[in-house]
């Protein structure tokens, strides 16, 4: 029966299509990190209250890179390069969602606008990475090589989330409502499109490696193009929802730390 774990499982147990889910996983929190450092290093004058809560997010995104490629190591797997179609992060910018990289680059400081657009854009992106996370700690958190980064990626994501609800209602409340409902819905529904078209590359690249018959890989974007038809239709709208998270204040502290896996 195919199910999400037994997908996975496949995955995980081929070196060569574990290493490539890895290597993806691992560029795209890296990404995050750089992002996040390079946002906190230019928030306004007003807002540099907000820069310690931004800089443990990206801390938390450059850790989850390290854990990534720590379980590479462990199996004596090297990353891979990312193939374009796969990468996330970087099909999201080029589609104009959240801060251009040219501008994280320079050294002119941010607007407060730029950091709702910042805060919109992670609100949508962490909720999709706390649902991945959150499937797979429900079918691996007690696997023996794989349990500890899992449930600790997935704690994170959740704060990611938690922080991203509370700030935005902070600002929503300052008179930027209008602006975050609108800078909301554009991200979330380019966000679906992407998520479909990268969620298509990546079996597409994983079925060639496992050498997977046309009927399964066919049976695979049937799936992935119903998700996408369900949050088009108004799956989207958990996206763009705010509400004050049970966890208060969850980046107010120093980032954890990458667990050992060797």
């Amino acid at each position: 029966m195919l199910s999400a774990k037994s997908l996975f499982q496949e995955i995980l147990d081929n070196d060569e299509s574990f290493r490539l889910f890895c290597s993806i996983a691992a560029s795209g929190e890296s990404q995050g990190g750089w992002e996040n450092g390079r946002i906190a290093a230019l928030v306004p004058p007003d807002e540099r209250g907000l820069a310690p809560k931004i800089s443990r997010h990206g801390a938390d995104e450059d850790k989850h890179g390290r854990i990534f490629n720590a379980l590479m190591k462990k199996r004596g797997l090297e990353p891979v390069p990312v193939p374009p179609d796969t990468d996330y992060t970087m099909l999201l910018e080029r589609r104009g969602i959240g801060l251009a990289h040219e501008k994280l680059k320079g050294e002119t400081p941010l607007t407060v606008q730029d950091i709702v657009t910042y805060l919109a854009h992670s609100r949508v992106t962490e909720q999709r990475a706390s649902e991945e996370m959150e499937l797979l700690r429900r079918h691996f958190a007690d696997h023996p090589d794989l349990g500890r980064a899992v449930r600790m990626i997935s704690n994170d994501e959740d704060n990611h989330l938690a922080y991203c609800h509370e700030e935005l209602l902070r600002f929503a409340a300052a008179g930027h409502g209008r602006a975050i409902q609108r800078t909301l819905r554009e991200c979330a529904l380019a966000e679906i499109r992407i998520y479909r078209d990268v969620s298509l590359a990546v079996m597409a690249h994983m079925g060639r490696v496992l050498g997977w018959p046309r009927a399964k890989s066919a049976l695979l974007a049937a799936g992935i193009h119903a998700v996408y038809a369900y949050e088009r239709l108004g799956g989207w709208r958990r996206m763009v929802s705010l509400r004050m998270p049970e966890r208060r204040d969850a980046l107010g502290g120093p980032a954890t730390t990458a667990p050992e896996f060797a």
